[in-house]
């Protein structure tokens, strides 16, 4: 298995944090199974092996997203969009203008 960087370990070790506690959700369910979770961790991390390269950074990004906007109100991320000048931001909920300004920048 290849090494992982420290933002992958972070993540992955986030995704577990919410397994344990209980608020890892996929397709809005509740996850109960370690190896779905870890299997959910490594994608988010842009780690796995099923995903191809540009898969694993559009994953890596958008969970860097939603990891950054954890501390955010929807306010402050749209007080930041309109200082960037991001088009579309009034409609958009906290995760989109989360990805956005991610991906931006």
């Amino acid at each position: 298995m290849a090494r992982q960087d420290e933002t992958q370990k972070k993540t992955i070790s986030r995704v577990m944090h919410e397994f344990k506690h209980g608020d890892l959700e996929s397709h809005g369910r509740t996850v109960r199974n370690p190896r779905q979770a870890v299997a959910i961790g490594l994608s988010e991390a842009g780690a796995s092996r099923s995903q191809s390269p540009a898969q694993q950074r559009r994953n890596r990004a958008r969970s860097a997203a939603s990891a950054e906007a954890e501390g955010r109100s929807r306010a402050e991320l749209y007080q930041e969009a309109k200082r960037r000048g991001i088009p579309g931001r009034a409609r958009m909920s906290k995760d989109a203008l989360a990805r956005a300004l991610a991906d931006q920048s």
